[in-house]
């Protein structure tokens, strides 16, 4: 923290009015059910964006990473104009837009950035970028938000501003998560229960699996797949799939007439069927169970929505059959990371296992580290 504000006072020539931080995020399950309006289980990483941050009155704003190679950014901030492809500094200019937007005054701003979450692994970076930017304008400028609205906000830049159509998971998770817990989140009513989840007293760890792949398909990919979720929903009369009971489904598919559009359907209205059992899980305390719910979505996700690839598919076999007790794809998919359910006492050879296979294919060793769950957006000085 200590070193972004340094690295501000020497970019800008005065000190920052603070430091903010905001969580990257991995989805313990419930994929592409957010926009949706379905259920989704994510909980916050150690790894956080950082900001160090002051307040401008010049309609400046001015913004820089510690981790992208390259000067400060300049724009104005009443001329800030959406899919203007601005790079990696849409997304702060993003937030300062959407608050504007929505009628907050945000003059301008100096902002400073460096980030620990690994950037293409699928633990929403991005979403770190925006929140902890809309954190640290919200205090500054004193604006009447909630925690919540800030998420909400981010959620719009990145739509409308950056042009990616996510739902509102990452910026909820990175908003709103706390220490030692696993948030269910409603994206319907944005409703939000905070699961403990404790896994080393259990004898258990949460591993992740950065594959360290990004295959080009993404945002495209992603739009596609909502616009089938949107299509399914109106064959069916449904607003959305939330609206679809699991019990209806073997019903609802044989009215579907495109095979693509029901793999879609099938694995929204499932996915949201295994957050609510693993939230039922969770409650009795049988946490090893969860495995082979996990193991489940990812074949859904690979079968039916179409979005693993060879490498995920690789972490989940590997690690299954080196004795984990379950794993699945998280995220966006083509690429990005996977995570594992493992007993404590596994945990060495699964890691083993994973690294051995990925050097049998020619492939760089997985990056592997351990899910806490962890705070979310805070101001940190």
């Amino acid at each position: 923290m200590r070193e972004v504000a340094s690295a501000f006072r020497e970019l800008y020539g005065y000190e920052p009015e603070g430091v903010w931080a905001a969580p990257g995020r991995v989805n313990l399950i419930g994929e592409y059910t957010d926009f949706n309006e379905g259920f989704v289980m994510p909980l916050a990483l150690p790894h956080t964006a950082v900001a160090a941050v002051a307040r401008r009155s010049d309609g400046v704003l001015r913004v820089h990473s510690a981790d992208i190679d390259g000067p400060v950014v300049e724009l104005r901030a009443d001329e800030l104009t959406p899919l203007s492809g601005a790079g990696w500094a849409a997304y702060p200019a993003g937030v300062v837009w959407a608050l504007r937007e929505a009628g907050h005054a945000v003059p301008g701003a100096d902002i400073h950035l460096a980030s620990t979450v690994p950037t293409g692994a699928g633990l929403s970076s991005s979403a770190a970028l925006e929140v902890v930017t809309a954190l640290a304008l919200r205090d500054l400028y004193e604006l009447a938000l909630s925690v919540p609205e800030l998420a909400t906000l981010a959620q719009r830049a990145e739509n409308a501003f950056v042009g990616v159509p996510c739902g509102i998971m990452d910026q909820t998770a990175s908003a709103c998560c706390t220490e030692g817990h696993v948030l269910h989140l409603d994206a319907r009513d944005l409703t939000r229960r905070q699961i403990p989840f404790d896994l080393p007293a259990h004898g258990l760890r949460l591993l992740v699996v950065d594959t360290r792949v990004q295959h080009a398909l993404g945002d495209g990919a992603y739009a596609e797949r909502r616009a089938g979720c949107e299509r399914g929903a109106r064959e069916l009369g449904v607003r959305t799939l939330r609206e679809l009971p699991s019990t209806r489904l073997p019903e609802a598919l044989k009215e579907l007439s495109d095979a693509t559009v029901r793999g879609y359907v099938r694995h929204v209205v499932s996915d949201n069927a295994r957050v609510t059992r693993v939230t039922e899980l969770l409650a009795a305390g049988d946490i090893r169970a969860v495995g082979p719910v996990l193991t489940e979505g990812h074949a859904s996700l690979r079968d039916d929505l179409r979005v693993s690839c060879a490498e995920l598919d690789l972490v989940v076999d590997t690690a299954v059959g080196a004795g984990a007790l379950g794993a699945r794809m998280t995220g966006g998919g083509f690429g990005g990371s996977a995570i594992v359910l493992v007993e404590e006492s596994g945990v060495g050879a699964v890691s083993g296992a994973l690294r051995s296979a990925f050097a049998g294919v020619s492939l760089a060793p997985p990056r592997l580290f351990e899910a806490t769950p962890s705070a979310g957006a805070r101001r940190v000085s």
